[in-house]
């Protein structure tokens, strides 16, 4: 080999060295080039608390037990035998007495009890027909007034529109407690 094919042989070594490691930095520079040019991905979005198991506290809502005639314990022993093992998204819970006229569900805890006193209020109150069943709505609570045994059901502020929990009750209160003799103006026919 001549010194002419030497030199040009060097000079082809050369221009390769400098093609092979340009090119691979110049597809690096282009590609942090549209990397910074494209708008920012969006956040993966966080799994909400309620869309996983939650943890149910232990220990049993507190509730009050009043005193029922035997009409009434009879009556609430049925409704509570129907009552679901959850209402949407909420597990029953144990309750700390009166365990045959008390259910709750989740936490904060949403309560039924059925029996007491029947509710009082004004006449000229608002009252709800929700699937078959007549509310009276007031100090947080929906209470049944057109039911033989009255029945309230307490809705955490927690929770939006009270109304779709309570009726959630409606269908099963209709198939376990009487209809009352009289009921307020407003309610509607006998269901």
């Amino acid at each position: 080999m001549s010194n002419d094919q030497t030199a040009r042989s060097g000079r082809a070594s050369a221009k390769t060295i400098a093609t092979v490691i340009a090119l691979p930095l110049a597809l690096l520079a282009g590609f942090g080039f549209f990397q910074a040019m494209r708008p920012p991905a969006e956040p993966a979005p966080q799994p909400s608390v309620a869309a996983g198991p939650q943890v149910m506290p232990t220990t049993p809502v507190t509730m009050a037990a009043p005193a029922l005639n035997e009409r009434q314990a009879t009556v609430c022993r049925a409704l509570l035998s129907q009552l679901p093992d959850q209402v949407r998204d909420l597990p029953r819970r144990d309750v700390s007495a009166g365990h045959e006229q008390n259910a709750a569900y989740g936490d904060p805890a949403l309560t039924v009890a059925c029996g007491g006193p029947a509710p009082s209020f004004a006449p000229t109150d608002d009252v709800y027909t929700l699937d078959g069943v007549c509310w009276h709505k007031g100090d947080g609570a929906w209470t049944t007034v057109d039911r033989e045994v009255p029945v309230r059901v307490t809705v955490p502020a927690a929770y939006d529109t009270p109304g779709q929990w309570v009726i959630n009750f409606s269908k099963t209160l209709l198939a376990t407690v009487p209809h009352a003799e009289r009921i307020p103006v407003g309610c509607g026919t006998r269901a």
